[in-house]
């Protein structure tokens, strides 16, 4: 039952429950749909009714794996509405739509100097969530957004862009980050290994640099997403890649090849693909462990091996213009969305996530 609270510091009264639903993690592969209590707020900080969360691999490697303790609310892909303000908040006001990241670095150690956020001991720290240890809290009506995400990480959506297009903007921004760092040359061919929607967001950014891009799958029903992005050179994951990519070049191999999967095997396969002097991104070898590969590629061929990991903040306003703006001239990640769930039907939601299908791509809870 709602009921009618005064909200005090910003003068103005709001209709919020005292409790709400979330998916909360109690344990390995045990997310339970449970009636928990809203956040509080304080002071800097505002409270944010969720449209849109996207499940995001890291997402299901910590419900999977166990690498964090419970009981804890995730999901970090997320946009909707202020609800609540807290004293001192300014720019911010109820009712605007917004997106929060929930990684935020303190932009003064080292590592923010060397412009290695993700590094950073602020960054690390999560500033959303929905009750519990923060872990962002999207999977819920309802998070908590933190003083220093306030102040750096929340971004006004314009009113004609949906939330599912905003909810869009950390992912594009761990793949730009990527992108950026390889900075690609539009006479270089670079081969995305996995077309799922993180894949498809970083062959789309590789494209807009000019470069030529080659993309490889299982699923022609993720070829046939990724040519709505203008992605028109598929290459069969079941057939030879290696010799594809080398066919494609003049027998050289791709310039770049980016791993969009967690997969240790693949890392070889990116190696062989690419020329002498190519590089290899990874992307998605979050999971620590060792991986095979020939240390000569890299000494005698000159090739390198590097990875990218989460977002950045120097990236944000380019994002957010590359996102907002790229929906008005067609570039609509929306129609990497698959499935939508319920809040209700989130376990599901996490159950498909964890098993892709060849018709399923980015999955999205709206409570």
């Amino acid at each position: 039952m709602m009921q009618t609270e005064e909200v005090r510091g910003v003068e103005a009264v709001q209709r919020v429950p005292a409790t709400m639903r979330a998916a909360v993690y109690r344990g390995v592969d045990d997310v339970r749909v449970e009636t928990v209590a809203v956040p509080e707020i304080g002071a800097g900080e505002v409270l944010v009714k969720i449209h849109t969360c996207g499940i995001c691999g890291t997402d299901l490697k910590k419900i999977h794996t166990g690498s964090h303790d419970a009981p804890r609310v995730f999901g970090h892909e997320m946009a909707g509405t202020i609800v609540r303000v807290g004293d001192g908040v300014e720019g911010f006001a109820v009712g605007d739509r917004v997106m929060a990241y929930h990684h935020i670095p303190c932009g003064e150690c080292y590592y923010c100097r060397k412009k290695t956020f993700a590094q950073c001991e602020v960054y690390k720290k999560v500033g959303c969530t929905a009750g519990f240890a923060p872990s962002g809290g999207g999977f819920a009506e309802y998070i908590r957004v933190m003083d220093w995400i306030v102040q750096r990480g929340l971004v006004k959506i314009p009113d004609e862009i949906p939330f599912e297009q905003a909810a869009f903007l950390e992912p594009v921004n761990t793949c730009y980050k990527a992108v950026q760092l390889l900075d690609l040359q539009p006479d270089e061919t670079v081969l995305v290994i996995g077309q799922g929607p993180i894949g498809v967001l970083l062959a789309a950014l590789a494209r807009k640099t000019g470069a030529t891009v080659l993309t490889s799958d299982l699923y022609p029903e993720r070829h046939a997403i990724a040519a709505k992005f203008g992605l028109d050179r598929p290459l069969d994951a079941r057939g030879d890649v290696v010799a594809a990519a080398k066919a494609a070049t003049e027998g050289r191999g791709a310039d770049v090849a980016l791993v969009a999967v967690g997969s240790d095997a693949l890392i070889r396969v990116a190696m062989d693909a690419v020329r002498p002097g190519g590089r290899v991104m990874l992307f998605a070898s979050t999971q620590h462990g060792e991986a095979p590969f020939d240390p000569a590629a890299v000494c005698m061929d000159e090739k390198t091996l590097m990875g990218s990991y989460s977002a950045s903040v120097a990236i944000q306003d380019d994002v957010t213009r590359l996102v907002f703006e790229g929906y008005r001239d067609g570039f609509d990640l929306t129609n990497l969305i698959s499935h939508r769930f319920s809040l209700e039907d989130a376990v599901a939601a996490i159950d498909l996530a964890s098993h892709p299908q060849a018709d399923s791509m980015k999955i999205v809870i709206q409570p």
